[in-house]
């Protein structure tokens, strides 16, 4: 396919899987459940960080978390015990991911929403900026703190070359708005012009073999080379053709 046939073949892609029945599989339906803002970014956190693997398996471990939490995450992150806390933490939650894990998590969720009405605030993009490179470090730096801990695996660093997948998912969640139901677009500070594909196994085999990329890793770095070819397709709204990526690559349509 040559540029125009590619950029439609996606097009059409996009809109085939960008509706609201794909939240039914997803884990953004975990926090299609709230309606509260505070409510929607920590339940969208938690999903995002523990999405790997089945997608079964991560929405029945996502409804874990949401029942210890009362289904009120802002409110069970800004009033919790200490020994709500020592309850979680022998609890098991998903895979690597465990209670003192979620424990940690926690408190840094109520350090950050003491300073903070949302945590928009901490991946705002800086000028000169034109991906969330720098922004996610930032941001991984002010959630997780300077004392070294187990979590801090949990969330990924592109400055150590990772594709940072699950950041970059829930960036798409919450500041994609194009108004067909499956992304919030909750943060009106940030363009959504400075999201990239969030890289996995599938959208990498699939922009492979349609020629977007030639890296083999699912690295930073490859996530850059994506995003110089997507921006070209639709610089504004660039993140819509992970719907088209991984709506493909779940299908095998192209295998």
């Amino acid at each position: 396919m040559n540029f125009s046939e590619l950029k439609d073949f996606l097009n059409e892609k996009y809109d085939v899987y960008n509706h609201l029945d794909f939240i039914q599989d997803d884990p953004v339906q975990i926090p299609h459940r709230f309606s509260l803002k505070q409510d929607i970014e920590i339940a969208g956190f938690l999903a995002a960080t523990i999405s790997w693997g089945n997608r079964k398996s991560i929405i029945k471990s996502a409804e874990k978390i949401l029942d210890i939490m009362g289904n009120s995450p802002y409110d069970f992150v800004m009033n919790y015990s200490e020994k709500d806390l020592d309850n979680i933490k022998d609890k098991s939650i998903h895979r690597t991911f465990n209670g003192e894990d979620f424990a940690y998590f926690i408190k840094q969720f109520n350090e950050i929403y003491k300073e903070n009405e949302s945590l928009e605030n901490l991946f705002l993009i800086h000028e000169n900026e034109n991906n969330f490179y720098h922004s996610i470090e930032r941001f991984r730096q002010k959630f997780l703190g300077i004392e070294k801990h187990r979590t801090h695996k949990h969330v990924s660093s592109p400055y150590k070359n990772s594709s940072s997948k699950r950041i970059i998912m829930f960036l798409r969640w919450m500041v994609r708005n194009d108004n067909r139901g499956v992304d919030f677009g909750i943060w009106e500070n940030i363009d959504q012009k400075f999201l990239s594909i969030p890289l996995d196994v599938h959208t990498g085999n699939i922009s492979r073999k349609l020629g977007l990329i030639t890296r083999t890793q699912n690295d930073w770095k490859t996530v850059e080379e994506l995003d110089l070819v997507i921006r070209k397709f639709d610089g504004n709204d660039p993140a819509k053709y992970d719907f088209a990526l991984f709506g493909l690559g779940v299908t095998k349509e192209l295998f």
